[in-house]
């Protein structure tokens, strides 16, 4: 880390210095973007840059931000000492060669990352921090749906940061109040720079093998973060999931209060006669503390849904939110995307894209596929990603398509990562059980055996962290121009 010959600047984000400037690096990637955002809402200067532009940069831009859509060091050499950035922001996939960054650190600069960012970010707010390996970015969406919509003049709008785009929303704001919440995530242990005086954890499942090189890791970096929650605090987790319920015998009588929510009976808010309900959408009778507490209504489908629900229902009422005032404000919740959202329909066909990419993602959004489309062919479209999530949960990746009818497995997303030639789609294909996988190198190539193959009637689902998504895009194009070619 860069030595800090520009200090203060913590003292100043936290009191919202209209003259604080932060450079970020990676301003259009999900972990930065919205922080980009909060920041210009807040009235500081901002400014960055990404290795290419996207929608993002281009609502950064037009909110304010000065934004480069490369990445040299004249974009900081180059500003008059007087006009330099204060701090610079440096996402996880940041690495010590960037000539910004090495730019940054020749000028003195302090370099941070957002576990070093977020406690001045946050200074003064009510956080309420979501983690968990599944369910982080629709139980904090749900969340924030919740506040907005029950919460009411006396809670004021909520500040959030968001790894997903929500409809209405975007994925962050500065807020009104003195609530904030935010998706916590455990990658590069962002989420131990957060003090959360309420945190959810949905599950705790071994992942991110490059930062966790053993699950035992990854188990010790939860506890570090309920460690962190305000003694006076609430932590809410599931009571479904085993790495949660360790997790909560490992903290449970070292003071925060504790709430647990799932399908056990045990749980304090728990959910039960789940049922697919016409449309997308999901039911569930509530229970809390046993005493039967009203119905939920999800327009979302999934078991796995009906758990984030309770989750966001529970951080709510920490808030004084009435649980039935909250249940009934998810009616109306709309989303997230890429969490099974529907990119479209042509010639018969729905296409569907889902950001699942460890094993009991993609299991839990073919299995809510299944029981919203009990009749229909479900194709499930995977691109793994990383070479070290791929290696080293080969079998159960190889074990989670059950569901679907038919597979496709494309070439492996990097990501930050290089061929490490261990881990390949082939290895993957051959682990698994399933009569009907097949691997196909290249997006267009996926693309056009879909095309090939597809019936009215099917179901495709695109699963997945990269740019897997574009096969779904493609294929409608195609489907659309089959269409219009038959019918001019």
């Amino acid at each position: 880390m860069a030595a800090t010959k520009r200090d203060g600047w913590t003292t100043r984000l936290a009191q919202r210095d209209p003259q604080l400037h932060i450079y970020l690096i990676g301003i259009g990637g999900a972990g930065l973007g919205p922080i980009a955002q909060v920041l210009l809402e807040q009235g500081m200067r901002v400014s960055g840059s990404d290795r290419q532009a996207n929608a993002a940069t281009a609502r950064l831009a037009a909110a304010g931000a000065t934004v480069f859509s490369q990445q040299t060091a004249a974009n900081l050499l180059e500003w008059p000492a007087t006009e330099r950035p204060h701090v610079v922001l440096i996402s996880s996939a940041v690495a010590a060669a960037n000539p910004e960054r090495q730019a940054a650190e020749q000028l003195g600069l302090p370099v941070v990352k957002r576990a070093d960012f977020l406690p001045a970010l946050l200074a003064r707010r009510r956080v309420i921090a979501v983690a968990g390996t599944h369910g982080k970015s629709t139980t904090t969406a749900m969340i924030v749906h919740i506040l907005h919509t029950a919460g009411g003049s006396h809670l004021g709008a909520p500040g959030y940061i968001v790894g997903a785009d929500m409809p209405g929303y975007g994925s962050a704001a500065a807020g009104t109040s003195d609530l904030f919440v935010i998706e916590a995530d455990e990658y590069d242990r962002m989420f131990l720079g957060l003090n959360p005086t309420v945190a959810v954890v949905t599950n705790v499942e071994w992942d991110h093998p490059d930062h966790y090189p053993t699950p035992a890791a990854f188990r010790r970096a939860f506890r570090q973060f309920v460690d962190r929650v305000d003694r006076r605090g609430l932590v809410i987790t599931c009571r479904d999931d085993a790495g949660a319920e360790q997790l909560r015998n490992y903290a449970y009588s070292r003071g925060p209060a504790w709430i647990t929510y799932g399908l056990d009976p045990a749980a304090g808010l728990q959910a039960l006669d789940v049922q697919a309900v016409p449309g997308d959408g999901s039911t569930a009778d509530v229970r809390q503390w046993g005493m039967p507490a009203g119905t939920l209504t999800l327009p979302v489908p999934g078991v796995h849904n009906i758990r984030n629900a309770l989750a966001a229902a529970a951080a709510a009422g920490a808030c004084d939110v009435p649980l039935a005032d909250a249940l009934a404000a998810l009616e109306s919740y709309r989303g997230a995307a890429r969490r099974f959202e529907h990119k479209g329909e042509a010639d018969g066909v729905l296409v569907i894209d889902d950001y699942a990419h460890h094993p009991t993602e993609i299991a839990a959004t073919l299995a809510a596929a299944r029981s919203r489309f009990p009749d229909r062919r479900i194709w499930a479209v995977f691109q793994p990603h990383t070479y070290s999530r791929t290696r080293n949960l080969l079998r159960e990746l190889a074990h989670s398509f059950d569901d679907a009818d038919q597979v496709i497995v494309t070439d492996i997303y990097a990501a930050r990562e290089t061929d490490d030639g261990i881990a390949s789609p082939a290895a993957l294909v051959a682990a698994s059980p399933h009569p009907a996988i097949r691997h196909i190198s290249g997006l267009d190539a996926a693309a056009d055996f879909l095309a090939a193959q597809i019936r009215p009637g099917d179901v495709v689902i695109t699963l997945g962290a990269g740019d897997g998504y574009r096969i779904g895009e493609l294929l409608l194009d195609a489907l659309t121009a089959r269409t219009e070619e038959a019918h001019p």
